[in-house]
């Protein structure tokens, strides 16, 4: 399958009347069509039985959902804050400013580790993407990318290459090499075309595949070498804002969250989705896998956090406070699964109890919304980007009891 799958034209001949018109991509016995909205409508209507409307359907499917939500209700025997009591508390918990990288001229949007646990990959509005030494702060690379609000930017597994797409509605892939000089935009490599910005992207365990979501309401998993749409993922009803790999290394499966205000996991193989969450009340940012791979957490712009466990099929914790009501924009686990951090738009990064369910710290510094967080891989420190156009790298200060909690910039 290639790339001209993905690459339904938004006005043109409709597959059914031929009229030129605005399409949208149908799916027919698996074949993808591009039909006009009235079309759609009617192939909609045609498999209809007698005495049954859209409505009638609409009204059994929300009748469906109350039923499931009934049995997972049944499942709900306990709080996980209630099994968590006799856990030991945590300590006091400081943390403090390290490094701050400087180099963006706009808001920060997106960043990513390598897995030499070093360098960081960050793009921003600005239209560049920079590669950093953390420990230096020295810049490595540069790219100037085609179009602003580059919003997904990530490293490949290898730390040979990154990849990043924005407002541009494609993924390229950049290798990286010792040559400081060498002009990286001369090797971009184009693999990922959508019919929306991209909002996120993630190498799978191998430099040769991606996975990618946009702002068309889809997800894709691209052969990086020759640019093959290898599986596509339909199913959100809005912009898929974010996606999260399963941390095994034979993971077959990923989360994504979106506009719709759900959470999904699809299984790669398949391209179907395996299960879908829908308990937050406002669109979804961030999402990101526990490290055992077992739950993730998603931070969204209802202004809290949530754990929904896969093997129980519920949600089992919510991470909000009443002082908290601005929207978490991003969120990752320490390595132990115990901590979760979230960066919300009133400047502040929360750090969550897993277990307990409260808060143990407020960490600040930033002068502007905190719009993406990443622990790093062997989970010593942690790296935020901000509106404010700077990135942070923090480490934990293990401090005497009555130490200042809160970060002196």
């Amino acid at each position: 399958m290639c790339d001209q799958t993905f690459l339904a034209n938004v006005f043109g001949s409709c597959d059914k009347c031929f009229k030129q018109r605005a399409l949208r991509p149908v799916f027919k016995k698996s074949q993808q069509l591009s039909y006009c909205s009235t079309c759609a409508e009617i192939m909609a209507t045609e498999a209809l039985h007698e005495n049954e409307t859209l409505a009638s359907l609409k009204s059994e499917a929300e009748s469906l959902k109350g039923k499931l939500e009934e049995e997972r209700a049944k499942l709900h025997d306990v709080e996980l804050h209630q099994v968590a009591e006799r856990v030991e508390a945590l300590g006091q918990f400081v943390m403090k400013t390290r490094r701050t990288l400087k180099g963006h001229g706009n808001k920060v949007l997106c960043m990513d580790w390598c897995k030499d646990k070093r360098r960081i990959v960050s793009s921003s509005q600005d239209g560049k993407v920079i590669v950093w030494d953390s420990f230096t702060t020295n810049k490595e690379h540069a790219v100037t990318m085609p179009c602003t609000w580059v919003m997904a930017c990530a490293y490949a597994p290898s730390g040979c290459a990154i990849a990043c797409g924005g407002l541009d509605n494609k993924c390229s892939v950049y290798p990286l090499t010792f040559d400081k000089n060498e002009n990286m935009a001369a090797k971009k490599k184009s693999v990922a075309m959508h019919t929306n910005y991209l909002s996120a992207c993630s190498f799978t365990n191998s430099d040769m595949q991606i996975l990618t979501a946009s702002g068309d309401g889809t997800c894709a998993l691209w052969d990086v070498e020759s640019g093959q749409l290898l599986q596509s993922f339909h199913g959100h009803g809005a912009d898929v804002l974010c996606l999260d790999l399963a941390p095994s290394e034979t993971g077959n499966t990923f989360v994504s969250g979106g506009c719709d205000k759900k959470a999904m996991v699809w299984d790669m193989r398949s391209g179907q989705c395996v299960q879908a969450f829908e308990t937050h009340e406002s669109d979804i940012n961030s999402v990101r896998y526990y490290p055992s791979g077992d739950a993730f957490a998603s931070g969204s712009d209802d202004a809290t956090c949530r754990l929904y466990d896969l093997r129980a099929d519920r949600e089992v914790a919510i991470y909000s406070k009443e002082s908290i009501i601005f929207g978490a924009s991003s969120v990752d686990f320490s390595l132990s699964g115990r901590l979760l951090f979230a960066g919300y738009n009133d400047y502040t990064i929360n750090v969550w109890d897993v277990l307990k369910g409260s808060r143990v710290s407020i960490l600040f510094g930033h002068e502007n919304r905190v719009s993406t967080l990443r622990v790093s891989p062997d989970g010593t420190a942690f790296c935020s980007g901000s509106w404010d156009h700077t990135l942070r790298v923090r480490e934990r200060v293990f401090s005497f009891p009555g130490c200042e909690r809160r970060e002196e910039g």
